[in-house]
């Protein structure tokens, strides 16, 4: 059975924000120990999905370290880095939780409410709508891969179905996780959604 091309989204690992719930858009973080460690085992997890040795088409990191230290670690050579893949812009928000956020603005989320001095959803989807459009032109001619951020790749997901940015509260994506982005004749699809790295076995 021949290879069908597919996108396949890594989510960065763990780092010392992400583990604390504070929102880390353009802020430079590096991975935890244990992040790396799922890092490497994520390897293990896209190699597996993949099931070919032919390489990927593409393989595009956002140019943040802990997405790009990511990619290094599961074995992934990286063609291109865009800030297209970059994380939600969170302006004034950055470096807080969102418990922190709604001491202020009850309910918040950045799905449902304004992200002052950073991106707006729209914002967002724009980007991800570009790299929707370059991905496809790509598929043709093999696996894409992109290695970047939790609420920017959720909102790919969303958007690569033809739905709205805000949608992408529906999916949750875990640490150094994988999720494969398809279709079925035709339509496009979720072939699975964040698989989280293989834990080691003593």
């Amino acid at each position: 059975m021949s290879h069908e091309s597919a996108v396949y989204l890594l989510r960065h690992g763990e780092t010392e924000w992400s583990r604390s719930g504070k929102h880390t858009g353009r802020t430079d973080i590096a991975l935890t120990s244990e992040g790396e460690q799922q890092a490497r085992r994520a390897g293990g997890v896209l190699s597996a999905l993949r099931a070919t040795s032919v390489p990927p088409a593409l393989v595009c990191s956002s140019p943040r370290s802990r997405a790009v230290r990511t990619a290094e670690l599961a074995g992934l050579e990286v063609d291109n880095r865009t800030e297209l893949l970059a994380e939600w812009d969170y302006g004034e928000y950055e470096g807080r939780t969102t418990e922190e956020i709604r001491e202020k603005v009850p309910h918040w989320t950045v799905w449902s409410h304004p992200v002052p001095g950073g991106e707006s959803a729209q914002d967002v989807h724009k980007r991800a709508l570009s790299i929707v459009d370059k991905t496809r032109a790509i598929l043709p001619r093999g696996d894409v891969v992109l290695i970047a951020h939790g609420h920017f790749l959720r909102v790919l997901i969303a958007t690569w179905l033809g739905g709205q940015p805000e949608d992408g509260v529906r999916y949750g994506l875990g640490p150094a996780a994988v999720s494969v982005l398809g279709y079925e004749r035709g339509v496009e699809q979720i072939k699975a959604l964040s698989v989280p790295p293989l834990e080691t076995v003593d």
